[in-house]
């Protein structure tokens, strides 16, 4: 009895001095809290001053007059710019381009990188001469890619034309000028520059697909695309919807190729949201003005987002 009180006893105090020696734990936990704080600005810092501050700035800078040029003070106009906005076609017909723009460029390039990526994971020989060369358009900047394929469409001496005309197809055309095939030779280019990328991915997640599952399911007698329906896609599936929608958003807000290309034309059947936003800002002025239509493209990228984000939560919740 005496042994068990005693046991008791300690047991309590050593629970108590447990209790008691915790607070002293605290300072140490705060230190690597600071600690973990400072080893992450080095990399906040940037984003704020080159991410978030400018587009608070931007955000702002919609509800004004802003102008280059001005002499008097720049004013706050409130919700002015966003209801000129709303009424004005040529911005709502840049917004149609630039969604023709995205899906007509990311569902070709994703369907395109699906079938490399299949070829490129294949047992093949100089596989990995394949797999060099098919990256070499995503090492390119958009300037320079802009500019050969410049050069492809030349309407005079492009490699195109030049092609059409040897095949006996006619006398080619100025691809980049004419009404009916600007938008389609653009969305050719996107597609021809973003497939590396969405390849690389798609490889990436193809190479994390278990060989035993193949096997097995060969085994079990199933065919080639019985075999891509319920083992390669189901494992792909969470890559090509996260590859897909950044795909979208990057295509969305293109601007570099576009310009490089035809600058918005002809007659503004190539004018992206961007493009049209550059304009007003930096060839009419209207700093207040662009800025809204930012602020509108801003909205538009997060929406599409948070339907990624849903989709991606529905979808963990269903696995």
């Amino acid at each position: 009895m005496t042994l068990v009180t005693a046991t008791k006893r300690s047991g309590g105090r050593a629970g108590r001095a447990g209790r008691a020696g915790r607070p002293a734990q605290r300072p140490a936990q705060r230190t690597l809290d600071h600690g973990a704080w400072f080893l992450v600005l080095p990399a906040l810092i940037p984003i704020l001053l080159l991410s978030a501050g400018p587009l608070l700035y931007g955000i702002a800078l919609a509800f004004t007059d802003a102008q280059s040029g001005r002499t008097r003070a720049t004013q706050w106009i409130g919700t002015l710019n966003f209801q000129d906005l709303l009424h004005d076609t040529l911005f709502w017909e840049s917004f149609r381009i630039g969604l023709l723009w995205a899906v007509g460029v990311t569902v070709p390039e994703f369907l395109l990188a699906l079938g490399l990526a299949l070829l490129l994971n294949q047992n093949l020989r100089f596989r990995w001469l394949a797999r060099a060369l098919a990256i070499i358009p995503w090492a390119m900047p958009e300037v320079v890619v802009g500019i050969m394929w410049r050069l492809v469409y030349n309407p005079d001496a492009g490699i195109l034309n030049e092609t059409v005309r040897d095949l006996g197809l006619g006398d080619g055309r100025d691809w980049l000028t004419g009404l009916a095939t600007a938008l389609p030779a653009v969305i050719l280019v996107g597609i021809w520059a973003g497939m590396p990328q969405t390849t690389v991915a798609l490889l990436a997640g193809l190479q994390n697909t278990p060989r035993e599952l193949h096997e097995a399911a060969a085994l079990d007698g199933a065919g080639a695309w019985r075999r891509f329906r319920t083992v390669t896609w189901p494992a792909l599936k969470p890559v090509a919807l996260a590859i897909t929608a950044l795909n979208l958003i990057w295509n969305f807000n293109s601007f570099a190729l576009v310009y490089v290309l035809t600058s918005g034309g002809p007659g503004g059947r190539t004018r992206l949201p961007m493009l049209f936003a550059y304009e007003e800002a930096f060839r009419y002025g209207q700093f207040g003005y662009a800025a809204a239509m930012g602020c509108v493209m801003v909205a538009v990228v997060s929406l599409l987002l948070a339907f990624h984000l849903v989709a991606r939560l529905k979808g963990g919740e269903e696995r």
